[in-house]
């Protein structure tokens, strides 16, 4: 398959990219910058150059592939709201154009889902957080719009994405730990997330377009449970640095109000439906053992 891939040279996307292109797929890969299209031309992609704000340019990739990953996002977390409007915006834009095809799209989700507070594993089955002002990522209610339109077009939730280098929402508690000098929890640490290895992640996206379900949600959890306890004190020891717990009254002035919001979600869920329907079995390094073996600067 030809696919459009956007976010293909960022840390999900690039490892995506490789791993079509080993199995023998053609990638087109949406590139901002010409650092970004030398990269993509050096592993055997094609490149498109623009960005996800450009929807003619979004358009044309879509208009001229076989199917479309959507891995891009604008990760700026002092104006989230925006950066989910423009999310929004690339995804019902490049869904606009396969409608009235069978060409399958993936669209990059979270484990915001309505299982939170639940006390279990969010699955398959579950639907995504509701979008309000608090949590305006609207990535699903997008796709779920789509579906009705007769587009073919599934999601992939992800967890916290890792390897030696970042690690999803873990790298700003790595980047917080140096900055302050303390690697710190929210009471008890008992809040726990999921985690997968980006090599992991890369795969599933392959089986995935490759077998995509209107309207299917992929799990891509090579990892259920992580305490933040564990990931704190996993943290600790490769900075060398004291462990602490914060109250949840201290936890905004010391992380930060949106990362400490964060950090009392129980982002966590199960991928035994994804394992079933896709064959997908992940065998990369644990989440902990990357931030054992964490590069640093």
């Amino acid at each position: 398959m030809k696919v459009f891939l956007t976010g293909a040279t960022g840390f999900v996307g690039s490892a995506v990219a490789k791993e079509l292109l080993a199995a023998g797929h053609t990638v087109v890969g949406l590139a901002r910058s010409a650092a970004g299209a030398d990269m993509l031309t050096a592993m055997g992609a094609d490149v498109l150059r623009g960005e996800l704000a450009d929807l003619d340019c979004l358009r044309k990739g879509a208009q001229k592939a076989d199917a479309v990953i959507h891995t891009a996002f604008l990760h700026d977390w002092s104006n989230f709201a925006a950066s989910c409007a423009l999310d929004k915006q690339a995804i019902e834009t490049i869904g606009g154009t396969l409608e009235g095809s069978a060409r399958p799209m993936l669209v990059t989700g979270g484990l915001a889902t309505r299982a939170i507070g639940q006390g279990r594993l969010a699955t398959e089955n579950d639907a995504p957080a509701p979008v309000t002002p608090d949590y305006p990522r609207a990535s699903e209610a997008a796709v779920d719009a789509l579906v009705q339109r007769g587009v073919n077009v599934a999601v992939v939730r992800l967890p916290q994405v890792h390897d030696t280098r970042k690690q999803g929402l873990v790298t700003l508690l790595i980047a917080l730990a140096r900055q302050k000098g303390v690697s710190a929890y929210i009471g008890t640490g008992a809040t726990c997330w999921s985690a997968v290895h980006v090599t992991d992640a890369a795969l599933l996206y392959r089986l995935a377009i490759e077998k995509c379900r209107p309207g299917a949600r992929y799990h891509a959890i090579a990892e259920e449970s992580l305490s933040l306890r564990s990931i704190a004190e996993a943290i600790g020891h490769r900075l060398n640095l004291p462990i602490s717990s914060v109250s949840a009254e201290e936890a905004p002035s010391h992380f930060g109000g949106f990362l400490a919001k964060l950090l009392h979600l129980e982002l966590r869920g199960s991928s035994a439906q994804t394992r079933a329907t896709l064959g997908w079995q992940p065998n990369g390094p644990t989440l902990l053992t990357d931030i054992e073996h964490l590069q640093l600067d």
